[in-house]
């Protein structure tokens, strides 16, 4: 009787998936809830700096120049609720466990070229983003922004993935004090007596020994360890948890500057804006998107849906208040302890909002790059994986994939590696006598790269 009850036992059918994870594909993903709530949040956890950055760069960096500059707590508000509203619609619609925020580089270009350097009314430079939100939104519904991606052979989009790794990691390093500015040398070693990068040291040790234990939240423990020993030494000073007042000063103000929005030194903003954000979100999406395994056949599925995300993210952090919106790197801290489907980028969504109100608590951690550096570095071995499956024999692919690799984390961007890989590789092909095989928007993009370097580079 035992023995018929085990076997009648084995033959019930598996219980049917709820409705949510149907929806978002966990059981087909390998995934449950439980690690998708811990991957958001340790994507926020890695990326919560921007809370603090941001108005950092938009409100006091503008205002210690001397220009006006919008309220740092409306800059604030925005940069929660645009990241908030960005990784909703990423992880209800498009489905990615894919996290969005202001762009780091974009923040400065918009602060210190635009409205510093060229004298652009930050109200106006607000207007170009809108309107750089907007031509994105086009580009993606219309199916040309996915088809200009599918266009990047297999090859440079490893050597993206492996670059952002590489861009990530440096960053990490230079935001423990590992790695610090030199004028003989540009960069060198930190000071290794220093609190920050003692603590620094003691976050990658402990996250990497937590990964190659095999825990699956290695990333995120790691990040606890440091943050409690941190303020158990006192090298985190609980001040630093002081967040800014919200409020929506800056609400509605990208509606104000349309008269001056294209003049030409706007439509050059805002060509640039749109460049910038097009390749670095394209970057961060396929690399993104490969460490979680997504890619299918070296394609993007739901694409479309995807760059339409950061388009819809980018025009409403205008109106809103902040710079450009894009998808952020550091969505691979969320991959990396297991998060598969979009109820990542949703748990990431509700911890802005969160934010909004229990900033103090989530500034020891934005205000204090010692703890999110140790995971940005781990992440940035685990990305540098995809190096192993460029063809390095072949120099048609092993040049321009080279430049893109060497090119993000030495010229600190993502975008300058992008384009003088997709300027490089045509070029290379047609070396071979292999330009039949490159397809006509490459060479496109080689034109466009190219552009991009004579006039919209400093």
């Amino acid at each position: 009787m035992a023995t018929e009850a085990t076997e009648e036992k084995k033959d019930a059918p598996e219980p049917e998936p709820g409705r949510v994870d149907k929806y978002f594909g966990m059981t087909e993903n390998q995934t449950n809830w439980k690690r998708e709530v811990l991957a958001g949040t340790t994507t926020f956890l890695a990326m919560a700096y921007i809370l603090a950055v941001n108005p950092g760069i938009l409100s006091f960096g503008l205002s210690a120049a001397g220009v006006d500059a919008p309220n740092p707590g409306a800059v604030f508000t925005a940069t929660a609720l645009a990241s908030a509203l960005g990784c909703l619609v990423m992880g209800l619609w498009a489905r990615y466990p894919i996290a969005t925020a202001p762009g780091m580089g974009l923040n400065a270009f918009f602060a210190f070229t635009v409205v510093l350097t060229l004298g652009i009314p930050w109200q106006t430079a607000l207007t170009g983003t809108l309107v750089s939100g907007v031509l994105f939104f086009i580009l993606a519904v219309t199916g040309a922004r996915e088809s200009i991606i599918n266009a990047i052979p297999a090859q440079l989009k490893l050597a993206v993935g492996a670059g952002i790794g590489l861009f990530i990691a440096f960053i990490g390093l230079k935001g423990g004090g590992i790695v610090v500015g030199s004028e003989a040398t540009l960069v060198t070693i930190g000071d290794f007596t220093s609190g920050t990068v003692l603590l620094t040291v003691f976050g990658l040790v402990a996250t990497a020994v937590f990964m190659v234990l095999g825990w699956k939240g290695g990333v995120f423990y790691g990040m606890l360890a440091t943050l409690v020993l941190g303020v158990l030494t006192g090298v985190i000073d609980f001040e630093l948890a002081e967040g800014f007042t919200p409020n929506l000063d800056s609400f509605g103000a990208a509606f104000t500057g349309f008269e001056d929005a294209f003049t030409v030194h706007m439509i050059a903003v805002i060509l640039t804006m749109l460049f910038v954000d097009f390749f670095d979100t394209a970057g961060t999406l396929f690399a993104v998107a490969g460490q979680a395994g997504l890619v299918k056949d070296g394609k993007l599925p739901r694409a479309g849906r995807a760059l339409a995300t950061d388009s819809i993210a980018t025009s409403a952090g205008a109106v809103l208040g902040t710079s450009t919106t894009t998808a952020y790197i550091e969505s691979t801290a969320g991959v990396s302890v297991g998060g598969r489907t979009g109820l990542t980028a949703v748990t990431t969504g509700f911890w802005f909002i969160v934010s909004l109100v229990a900033f103090p608590v989530f500034g020891l951690v934005a205000n204090n790059p010692a703890v999110t550096a140790p995971a940005l570095i781990v992440v940035g071995v685990l990305m540098a994986k995809a190096l192993g499956e460029i063809e390095w024999a072949k120099l048609e692919y092993a040049i321009p994939a080279f430049l893109i690799v060497a090119a993000m984390p030495l010229t600190y961007s993502i975008s300058n590696g992008i384009a003088l890989g997709l300027v490089f590789f045509p070029i290379m092909m047609a070396a071979k006598g292999r330009w039949r095989e490159v397809h006509p928007i490459a060479w496109v993009l080689m034109l466009a790269s190219i552009g991009y370097f004579l006039f919209l580079t400093e």
